[in-house]
């Protein structure tokens, strides 16, 4: 299974997280299928590569919750209709 999920990059203390697209029994820092995009939490910046991370999630490539919570404040889902609702209302009950 492919999840988009966050990979560690800089120096210590100014940490930024590439978002990549990697195969769940990897390691974070891991070999990756491919870069998607990244985010830097110090500068608040984001980007992200729309037409690969499109691609992953037809495909069946699930986001963790950083991921997905990222992708949700640049409007991803809203912008492109992607719903994955269902699925965290399900963890949050649980």
């Amino acid at each position: 299974m492919v999840k988009l999920r966050l990979k560690r990059c800089g120096r210590k203390q100014r940490a930024i997280y590439r978002i990549v697209a990697i195969d769940v029994r990897s390691r974070r820092e891991g070999r990756d299928l491919q870069k998607v995009g990244f985010y830097d939490p110090i500068k608040n910046q984001t980007y992200s590569n729309v037409p690969a991370i499109l691609y992953f999630l037809e495909k069946g490539a699930q986001p963790t919750e950083t991921v997905y919570d990222i992708l949700r404040k640049t409007e991803f889902f809203k912008e492109f209709r992607i719903s994955f609702d269902k699925k965290r209302k399900e963890k949050q009950e649980s």
